[in-house]
């Protein structure tokens, strides 16, 4: 993998495996971890692509890396200082073990640790989990929420895309307890990528083109006990919500609306005040102004996180819109923000490169 200029002789260099390489996460990880100065990927681990550059399989990487697919096992994974794993559930648990036994760390972008209770994955993801003691040890990964959890932990378990839009979006006000935890609403679009790379009638182009469509609601999504888990957290008592997700024909970015009811009267103007005060200092997340709301296209391909709300007097409520990139913020970017802080480095490495790309 190419150095970025300016790289020091005597710098850390930490070898990173990849499990999930080509899918769309794991491919963003690639592209995201060639501008980082601290990084040599050592593994680029594929069922599908075993034997072939990965430049090949994804020309935009030409010139970028030099890497050739090959099989994710556990032992050739032990080998890195850190482990992504960007697979379906119920795989990544399995090479947890061995990878945490060899004195690595990892970073689970899939859905096997991130929740803390293991009736409540089994429920939701119909799969026993056979590491419920890892699932136990292991840190929610976002990083705006339990930062100081993330840098002493070995395993980390990055959120959802729509999880992280949503949380994102809540944290002030739950933190402050300034809403009703009752009659939480979320509403939010993503775009197909977050779907996967597989083939799926449902993401076809003829299916998707000029369409809009609501998809696993009334409290089916699988994302749905993971924002739970979170502003349960935040609330320190149990929130439910009620979570609709929308599939729109765009490649990347989520739009998530939230809806909160205000237990007394405050101005849009106080509200944001509130939002910038809870983020001062966060590099990823970025307050608009009174009246100024966010757009997918303005996170695209970054690892920001744009907030705009306004209250409605009439309802008595706060409408937040927090957009993301769902392959970076949602997924990829974020991991490497956990990763930077696992190994003590700055929190923005290798991510800042990677500026929103406009229009």
């Amino acid at each position: 993998m190419q150095q970025e200029p300016g790289r020091g002789a005597g710098a850390m260099t930490i070898r990173v495996g990849i499990a999930g390489a080509t899918g769309y996460a794991g491919v963003e990880l690639i592209r995201l971890l060639a501008l980082h100065p601290e990084v040599e990927v050592a593994v680029a681990g594929t069922e599908s692509y075993q034997g072939q550059h990965l430049a090949g399989v994804y020309p935009h990487l030409g010139g970028r890396v030099e890497l050739v697919g090959q099989e994710a096992t556990p032992e050739v994974l032990a080998a890195c200082d850190v482990v992504f794993t960007s697979l379906p559930h119920g795989l990544t648990m399995a090479l947890a073990p061995a990878v945490l036994a060899a004195g690595r760390r990892l970073i689970d972008l899939g859905a096997d640790f991130r929740l803390r209770d293991v009736s409540l994955y089994q429920q939701w993801y119909k799969t026993e989990h056979t590491a419920p003691d890892l699932m136990a040890e292991a840190v929610y990964g976002l990083p705006e929420l339990y930062r100081e959890q993330i840098r002493g932990a070995r395993l980390v378990g990055n959120p959802g895309c729509y999880p992280t839009a949503c949380a994102l979006a809540a944290a002030p006000l739950l933190k402050a307890g300034i809403v009703e935890t009752a009659g939480i609403i979320f509403d939010a679009k993503s775009g197909v990528s977050g779907a996967g790379r597989g083939v799926n009638l449902g993401v076809h182009f003829s299916e998707v083109n000029e369409n809009f469509k609501a998809y696993n609601i009334a409290g089916t999504h699988r994302h749905t006990p993971e924002i739970e888990q979170t502003l349960s957290d935040l609330a320190g008592e149990p929130v439910v919500v009620s979570f609709t997700p929308h599939l729109v024909p765009m490649t990347r970015g989520i739009l998530a609306t939230g809806y909160f009811t205000l237990k007394t009267g405050r101005t849009t103007e106080q509200l944001v005040d509130l939002f910038r005060e809870f983020y001062a200092g966060e590099p990823f997340v970025r307050v608009r102004p009174a009246g100024d709301l966010p757009m997918t296209k303005q996170v695209w391909g970054s690892n920001y996180c744009d907030i705009g709300l306004r209250v409605d007097p009439r309802t008595g409520r706060v409408l937040v819109i927090s957009v993301i990139d769902n392959l970076v913020k949602g997924a990829a970017g974020q991991a490497i923000q956990n990763m930077n802080l696992l190994f003590g480095l700055p929190e923005t490495a290798g991510l800042l490169n990677a500026a929103p790309v406009y229009p």
